[in-house]
């Protein structure tokens, strides 16, 4: 019975702030656009001139059965993720184009780890680190691969947010203790020479929040009188 089940390690890996979804990444920005917001999901995408040799210019995510409309969008590649927000964002119920810029990193795990062991370390280790070495962060979360439905074969995506890119260039790190802890810690868990470079991205959402009712006893119908409603006789 469920004195076998496995147990969830961590503090993070549970719970109402996760949650899984689709991504395509591909570098055709206007195709993503349109993708997000025919599918009702986000978009991070990175403006800058093709100078910059980016590993890709726009992730599309979403919750979606229409895996046929994701796909025309991942021209590089496309995965099933679990969204884990460890850090909401102030605006995360916003639609249209938010504010403020987020460094994009792109996970391979280590070569002396698995998957599972790296994804782990990410989660539950790294999390914390992050809250302490990145103060001016603003919101975070991780897109842990679960599945590479087709591309490289690429662990996660990190989605570190900030009011702003010279917020997120010139001030990343609180300390430069705390740019060498992060660095020794991300080299522990990941490949640092296969993962692909830093995007620098705005975010743009269509989401439709569901409206929030009322709750409703489905046991009453409408005119219908319990019993201990009943007048005595």
């Amino acid at each position: 019975g469920m004195a076998n089940a496995p147990q969830g390690r961590g503090r993070y890996n549970r719970g109402r702030m996760n949650r899984i979804e689709l991504v395509a990444v591909g570098n055709d920005i206007g195709r993503a656009r349109s993708v997000a917001s025919a599918l009702g999901g986000r978009l991070l995408c990175d403006e800058r001139d093709a100078a910059h040799n980016l590993p890709f210019r726009a992730l599309v995510s979403a919750v979606t059965d229409d895996v046929e409309t994701l796909l025309s969008a991942a021209d590089v590649g496309a995965y099933v993720v679990c969204r884990r927000v460890m850090k909401p964002r102030a605006d995360a119920e916003s639609t249209g184009k938010l504010k403020g810029a987020i460094g994009l990193f792109t996970m391979v795990h280590h070569p002396d780890l698995t998957h599972r062991e790296a994804d782990d370390h990410w989660r539950d280790n790294h999390t914390p680190l992050a809250f302490q070495h990145h103060p001016v962060m603003t919101h975070y979360a991780q897109l842990g691969v679960v599945h590479c439905i087709h591309g490289p074969e690429w662990d996660g995506f990190a989605l570190c947010g900030f009011d702003s890119v010279e917020d997120l260039r010139e001030r990343f790190f609180g300390t430069p203790e705390g740019k060498i802890a992060i660095r020794e810690d991300v080299a522990f868990f990941a490949d640092t020479s296969k993962s692909p470079r830093r995007l620098i991205v705005t975010e743009a959402s269509w989401e439709q929040r569901a409206p929030r009712t009322a709750h409703r006893d489905p046991s009453r119908r409408p005119g219908k009188i319990t019993r201990h409603e009943r007048k005595p006789s």
